[in-house]
């Protein structure tokens, strides 16, 4: 769908906060539903969306314009009540976007019904009703509704998709031979892990299990993509940017002094460094049209999870320009840190290496606003579901000339843990 298209709604939007909190993050997850959940949350604080009142869908290299065109004309149709004015109150969109402009896979934007939100100590409820049935609602906004029962227990075990363990390792080094031929400096090649849901399996589960296992990441759930990234792509809140880069990664160690020492391996590795460094400056670059006062962390900080180490660089800004999320989204992505460098070469790797579409993995997973601002993280440590009960969980690494592939393969598995914990 584009702007110019007849069909966006007119919406009318309340607002209304909460006298009492929710308790803790599994009333949220227990809110949304079961087999298609739109869900945001990070530390305690998020979002639970109730309902599909509106949908987008954005296909090709226009899709990150033309949803923020779309969603600019519905902001502009749409009355606005929110007397809280936190992130995420008032009128809101949860979105997910394909890796590459060649996708068969759909880029999204959806208004729930209801969306329930928690941040800083506030909690509020919000509904959302075209404009013409809003006059004759005769409910409230007040309250929360009544969580569903989680369905009982599954598991599912995953495995390799269109790329096994051998076939990985000739992609990996493959990747090494271009590289050290100068066509390429660095490019992130994934692999794909599947699996089939039993029917009627409870996905909230699976968030459930995301979210209390990783805590620092944001655990997410968007038209069938779940998952727990790690990296921030953007951040806009009136006027503030930030952004989050982790590229360079270890795996934890089995004990403290272990752990330890893995960390500073990590931290002192030229490879990891240089590998850090294209991503950095990968989004410093595409930021600075957009931002003024954009300052990063001198050095890379070792970044720790329950799983891996990465080495990760806080950047923030100042909005310059009037761009809202989505716009900011479709000038970083994609980043060096799921792409690589130079970033047109890598994605023409990509596309002639990988055996399989990348589906929504690596791109932009998140939600917008009515003033524009938003969350949107890079939608990584993930798995999407095919409607069908398909699972197909994706995992990557990035490929520089030090790269040793059986090292990489070790590396797809960590970051596959995720996924692959929360289905068992």
């Amino acid at each position: 769908m584009t702007v110019s298209d007849a069909g966006l709604p007119a919406l009318h939007v309340e607002t209304t906060p909460l006298p009492a909190q929710l308790d803790d993050l599994a009333q949220l997850v227990a809110l949304v539903d079961p087999r298609d959940p739109l869900f945001w949350q990070r530390r305690g604080d998020g979002l639970a969306g109730i309902g599909e009142l509106v949908r987008l869908e954005f296909h090709g290299p226009t899709r990150f314009s033309d949803a923020a065109a779309a969603w600019r004309e519905i902001v502009q149709r749409s009355t606005v009540l929110d007397p809280l004015g936190v992130p995420g109150s008032g009128l809101l969109a949860f979105g997910a976007f394909a890796f590459s402009a060649l996708s068969e896979q759909s880029s999204v934007l959806i208004v729930p019904e209801l969306i329930v939100g928690k941040r800083d100590g506030h909690c509020w409820v919000t509904r959302v009703r075209h404009a013409d049935a809003a006059a004759s609602a005769s409910d409230s906004t007040d309250g929360v509704p009544a969580a569903q029962p989680f369905g009982p227990e599954f598991s599912v075990t995953l495995s390799p998709g269109a790329l096994d363990h051998a076939g990985y390792l000739a992609l990996v080094e493959e990747a090494i031979s271009r590289i050290n031929r100068h066509e390429v400096g660095k490019v992130v090649l994934a692999r794909d892990l599947v699996g089939r849901l039993p029917e009627g399996a409870d996905l909230r589960r699976v968030l459930r299990e995301l979210a209390a296992g990783y805590p620092d990441c944001w655990t997410y759930a968007v038209d069938g993509l779940i998952g727990s990234s790690p990296e921030t792509l953007i951040r806009a809140h009136h006027g503030d940017l930030s952004a989050r880069v982790l590229a360079g990664t270890i795996s934890r160690g089995p004990d403290p002094a272990s752990d330890l020492a893995a960390a500073v391996a990590l931290a002192t590795s030229e490879k990891d460094n240089d590998e850090h460094e294209f991503a950095v400056q990968s989004l410093l670059v595409s930021l600075r049209p957009h931002a003024s006062h954009v300052a990063a962390d001198e050095v890379p900080f070792t970044l720790k999870l329950p799983n891996l180490w990465h080495l990760a660089t806080d950047i923030e800004g100042t909005l310059s320009d009037g761009s809202t999320s989505l716009d900011l989204i479709a000038a970083l992505h994609p980043t060096a840190a799921v792409a690589g460098t130079p970033t047109d070469v890598a994605l023409t790797v990509i596309d002639e290496l990988e055996p399989f579409d990348r589906g929504r993995y690596a791109g932009p997973v998140g939600w917008v606003d009515a003033a524009g601002d938003g969350e949107w993280a890079i939608a990584l440590r993930c798995a999407q579901l095919d409607g069908r009960g398909g699972i197909r969980a994706y995992a990557g690494c990035g490929i520089v000339a030090e790269s040793q592939p059986e090292q990489e393969l070790a590396e797809s598995r960590m970051k596959f843990r995720p996924m692959v914990e929360a289905l068992l």
